[in-house]
């Protein structure tokens, strides 16, 4: 097992945090909405349950969920994405400026639905999850305008995560631009990628987040059929010319490669952790491990506060965000898991 990152060090770089230059952050981007309810009879009209709505709640969804969980980490940050004008749109806007976060990188498109994610809830369990979004790539001049909207940016910004959710704001075109613009400058990019683009579109980022399921598939995009982590990551840095690799394999942990001091996989190993809801994990993790790079931490340190951060959210229920607070919190029980195990 790989020696857990120290208390001194662990508290050093997520306090840190407050002091980092704003982030920017591009992606799809949605509102989570959750409605909650008991099921005590079937319907009449159908074979299927009838749902007593007793609560509802909205939450920032997919790359949104990022500046959240940036700003509940002290941490400003830019969010460029793409919204319809429709009245989802509207409500989205209202969610930002609730968490005070910056809507100058947001972007209508006519014709568009602005994603929203609806799941239906019992105390036990998911019945359904309802879909109301557009999955075509957007157009040129949309493009144009996030381009022009993040190129205003980067001078701000120390750092760019991409979040791609294969809804069609990261098209090829845009991708190249944007991780050509902030490498041009020496920022960092990190990369939450999606299984349904193709993995060249990420070529020369500083980090990629698969997961590995997802590390699976780009191999396979790439032409190759592998199960074993080491020569998946072997395939996905050399053909991706990546600097830094994490594949996030749930309950085993984290597979790490920085090539800047070998190209060989070392496994940052988890905790058991009682799991609620894992949605929205991805995301806090992207988050945590960029704002650890910008703060000093080495690669296998940023993984370790990932890992808090991950095991942090995956206890809430719906869409989460994580603090300081609740990392150095975590931090102390992994600390005593790994001493006992």
């Amino acid at each position: 097992m790989k020696q857990l990152i120290s208390e001194n060090r662990f508290v050093h770089i997520v306090e840190s945090f407050k002091t980092l230059p704003p982030i920017a952050v591009v992606g799809d981007v949605g509102i989570d909405k959750y409605t909650h309810g008991n099921v005590k009879r079937i319907s009449p009209e159908a074979p299927v349950p009838v749902l007593e709505v007793t609560k509802e709640w909205h939450k920032l969804g997919l790359a949104a969920n990022i500046s959240h969980n940036l700003t509940t980490l002290g941490i400003r940050s830019t969010l460029c994405g793409v919204l319809g004008d429709d009245l989802n749109a509207n409500f989205f806007i209202d969610l930002m400026e609730e968490e005070n976060l910056s809507i100058d990188g947001l972007v209508r498109m006519p014709n568009r639905h602005t994603t929203l994610k609806e799941r239906i809830l019992t105390e036990v369990q998911q019945i359904c999850r309802i879909d109301y979004e557009t999955l075509g790539n957007i157009d040129l001049e949309t493009e144009n305008k996030i381009l022009n909207n993040m190129e205003a940016a980067l001078f701000a910004h120390e750092a760019l995560i991409v979040e791609d959710y294969g809804k069609g704001t990261l098209t090829e075109r845009l991708t190249a631009k944007l991780i050509q613009m902030f490498r041009k400058e020496g920022k960092i990019v990190t990369v939450d990628p999606s299984r349904s683009t193709p993995p060249r579109y990420y070529r020369g980022v500083n980090l990629l987040k698969p997961n590995l399921t997802e590390a699976k598939i780009m191999c396979q995009s790439l032409g190759y059929r592998e199960s074993n982590i080491e020569k998946i990551a072997e395939i996905l840095v050399d053909a991706l010319n990546l600097q830094m690799l994490v594949v996030t394999m749930g309950p085993d942990g984290m597979a790490i490669v920085d090539t800047r001091k070998s190209h060989s996989v070392s496994i940052i190993p988890t905790v058991p952790t009682e799991v609620f809801d894992v949605s929205g994990a991805g995301d806090t993790a992207i988050s945590v491990i960029t704002s650890s790079l910008l703060a000093g931490a080495s690669l296998e340190e940023a993984a370790w506060i990932g890992n808090c951060a991950s095991g942090v959210v995956v206890g809430k229920k719906g869409t989460a965000t994580v603090n300081v607070g609740e990392l150095c919190e975590f931090y102390k029980k992994m600390q005593r898991k790994i001493s006992q195990a």
